[in-house]
């Protein structure tokens, strides 16, 4: 099989390439434009390997992406190509709305275009699959769960763009037949993970004995999966999930975000410890505009169906990631850097008035 994933180079991305490349011995097509969350050493492991390629394209070029699906013959295309971050997205949405949705828009009139002249055998086996995120539903109050039916209420410009970029999608199979399947996950975490996001954040600050920055009371709540039974749960979906269907992915690990901190803290003080706890080091800081209470993930579909379920426990699953960072310092220590030294995002002028 000949699989070509867009965003290859990311968070989730990389650990989708590595999978295909390690476990399922896939021909695979890393597409990415090397934004700034783009690290190519995030696939060193799988660089030298004679199934893997790397392409240095933008989905929002819909004449390389036309270029490269002629070139390659995919049998799948696993769309993960996207701006992610929400704190980016509130200082600066214009970037979120051409990748995300513009971007989406390209890539998939490309692949319409690609899939309509393969032969009928490959055009019945050909899947899109659009990966998105739980955000897209909004807020959930203290009781409940988001599954694959409920209504979208996207807060930021992020879960907004991400949104739309889930209606083009299934647009494009209502409209044109295009065999797709979308995923929406909750939030991952694990090794190679860009450290704007909360836990390699907290991690590499902790380490450094920098403030632990927590927003509002600390009691926003999420669930979390690790990245690698993300990209189990993607490739199940993608190989063995109902065209047109949607798929919740989470890890069935509700955690605030103090509960999160005070994880990350402890695990530090045990492998690498300090005069004082890492808990003296949080602060709590203004709350994000906009900031979802809680989101959680009902992943009894997947289940059912595929037969798939997260093998981590959030314990688990943090422990091999805070393990990951202080024996890969190589990897993150050019990040801090250049790229992102841990200076707080999301407060744009007009969020803060």
């Amino acid at each position: 099989m000949k699989v070509l994933v867009t965003g290859g180079a990311g968070f989730i991305g990389s650990a989708v390439v590595r999978f295909l490349v390690k476990e399922v011995g896939a021909q695979t097509l890393n597409v990415d434009a090397l934004t700034y969350a783009g690290n190519l050493e995030s696939v060193e492991s799988v660089a030298a390997s004679p199934i893997y390629k790397f392409a240095h394209a933008n989905i929002c070029d819909p004449a390389k992406m036309a270029d490269l699906l002629e070139a390659e013959q995919p049998d799948v295309v696993m769309h993960l190509a996207a701006e992610s971050h929400v704190d980016r997205s509130i200082d600066g949405p214009a970037a979120f709305i051409e990748t995300n949705i513009v971007g989406t828009y390209a890539l998939l009139d490309a692949v319409r275009a690609y899939w309509t002249k393969l032969p009928s055998g490959q055009k019945e086996k050909f899947r899109f699959h659009h990966i998105s995120t739980d955000e897209v539903y909004g807020s959930l109050g203290k009781e409940g769960l988001f599954t694959e039916s409920t209504s979208y209420a996207p807060s930021s410009p992020y879960s907004a763009s991400k949104a739309s970029s889930d209606h083009l999608v299934r647009a494009w199979h209502h409209t044109y037949g295009l065999p797709i399947v979308i995923t929406n996950c909750s939030n991952n975490y694990g090794p190679y993970h860009f450290p704007e996001k909360l836990i390699p954040l907290m991690i590499l600050n902790g380490l450094e004995g920098r403030s632990l920055p927590i927003y509002g009371n600390g009691e926003n709540v999420r669930d979390w999966l690790y990245v690698e039974d993300h990209a189990r749960a993607l490739w199940a979906v993608v190989t063995r999930g109902q065209v047109g269907e949607v798929y919740n992915i989470g890890g069935e690990a509700e955690k605030t975000n103090v509960e999160v901190v005070h994880a990350i803290c402890d695990l530090l003080d045990e492998l690498t410890p300090a005069q004082e706890s890492r808990r003296t080091l949080i602060t709590y800081v203004d709350d994000r505009p906009g900031h979802d209470a809680r989101y959680a993930m009902d992943i009894s579909k997947i289940k059912r169906e595929l037969n798939w379920q997260p093998v981590e426990t959030f314990e688990t699953g943090l422990r091999k990631t805070v393990q990951w960072y202080l024996e890969n310092p190589g990897w993150w220590q050019k990040i801090r850097e250049g790229r992102y030294v841990g200076d707080r995002l999301g407060l744009s002028k007009q969020a803060a008035v």
